[in-house]
């Protein structure tokens, strides 16, 4: 398996684990599929942490070696497939954060983009989208979220000429939203992960679902989005016990349903 999946107080931890660098191929991206239908899926997962197990890299993005030599109807399948599972983590109603403690480069940093929060460890290692540098262009999203992301020149800048930044320059540039220690940096990506899975994490996947789906459409349909989920979530039982537990002056109870 290029993927572990594991649940810790709600929070699903998805550790990519393909040796050596976490180059996916079409396994490894059909995993990370199942990955991201589980979390999905599964009623007891209320947010999902992406993270590597190896040491020195998040992922250093598509395996190259399988791709040399691809026909162009490969080629083209595999790029489907790779859009297929960023686009299902934009798309699911739960909060996913990027854990990032070592290089992250291409379709990694795509992956990363494709998350809800973006959180580096400090070290030696770098953040780009070097696909140029094989005369590509970015291939799993980046030309599209990145540009969303950052300023647009700046995006441009880094994708035409590949260059890389350390986290801290990553942090300015408003690639990852925090810089943490390295060796508290699991337990620092951890207690904001548990914080935000106790809370109403119904509602923080329609907040995500309306603010995604909303910058792709105008804004009478984003605001035609953003009521569809409001009426959703008024009937869940989650605003009962919130609305319940303000008036009765007390924490609420969430329990994501």
């Amino acid at each position: 398996m290029a993927i572990d999946l594991t649940i810790e107080d709600g929070v699903a931890l998805i550790s990519l684990n393909r040796a050596p660098a976490n180059a996916y191929d079409m396994g490894m991206l059909k995993e990370l599929i199942d990955a991201v239908q589980r979390v999905r899926d599964d009623p007891a997962i209320r947010l999902a942490v992406i993270r590597s197990a190896l040491p020195k890299f998040f992922c250093a993005g598509a395996d190259i070696s399988t791709l040399q030599g691809a026909a162009r109807a490969g080629f083209a399948n595999f790029l489907t497939v790779a859009h297929e599972s960023v686009d299902m983590i934009t798309r699911t109603p739960k909060l996913f954060i990027a854990a990032i403690s070592g290089h992250c480069i291409g379709g990694g940093l795509e992956i990363a983009l494709a998350c809800d929060f973006r959180f580096a460890s400090e070290g030696k290692y770098r953040l780009g989208l070097g696909e140029v540098n094989l005369g590509l262009s970015p291939g799993m999203g980046g030309t599209q979220r990145l540009p969303r992301l950052i300023a647009k020149s700046r995006a441009l800048h880094l994708m035409v000429t590949g260059e890389t930044l350390p986290p801290q320059e990553a942090l300015q540039a408003g690639i990852v939203d925090r810089v943490f220690p390295g060796e508290s940096f699991r337990n620092e990506v951890m207690e904001r992960a548990r914080k935000l899975a106790a809370g109403p994490s119904m509602a923080q996947g329609y907040i995500k679902l309306s603010v995604n789906l909303g910058l792709e459409a105008g804004l009478s349909e984003g605001l035609a989005i953003e009521r569809a989920h409001q009426n959703q979530l008024f009937a869940s039982e989650d605003v009962a016990e919130g609305l319940k537990a303000f008036l009765e002056k007390r924490p609420a109870r969430f329990a994501g349903r």
